[in-house]
């Protein structure tokens, strides 16, 4: 019997890779598009030697909250369970942070987000 896939993942990078996902989850993940208002996608340059070989890749999106009211990130919500949860964890390296955020759809997701962006905010008593 398949384990129970209780989490929302949005992922607007990596985590859409059929690459990735057979390398971390060992299966395709099903997803439906879906987009993250209020922020914008920047990239960052990864070192682990790891997520390059599981990515193709060093130069990974990272998005951070914007001020333009009209910045959208588009990607794909994902249905995942506990352990495949822990996998996206161990995936992201130090420059991603786990928080949940509200989607276009209105859905409450997981997504991986600038680390410095919501340290900063929770710094300063905001919401992450």
């Amino acid at each position: 019997m398949p384990e129970h896939a209780p989490h929302l993942l949005f992922s607007y990078g990596t985590l859409q890779s059929e690459q990735v996902q057979l390398a971390r989850f060992g299966r395709l993940l099903e997803g439906s598009p879906d987009a993250l208002p209020g922020y914008r996608t920047t990239y960052v340059k990864i070192t682990d030697p790891d997520v390059i070989a599981a990515s193709g890749t060093d130069l990974h999106p990272l998005v951070v909250p914007s001020a333009a009211e009209t910045d959208v990130v588009d990607g794909s919500l994902f249905r995942i369970t506990d352990s495949e949860l822990a996998a996206a964890d161990d995936y992201e390296v130090d420059d991603y942070v786990r928080s949940e955020v509200v989607l276009r759809s209105g859905a409450t997701a997981w997504a991986f987000l600038d680390a410095r962006a919501v340290d900063g905010a929770r710094a300063a008593g905001a919401p992450a």
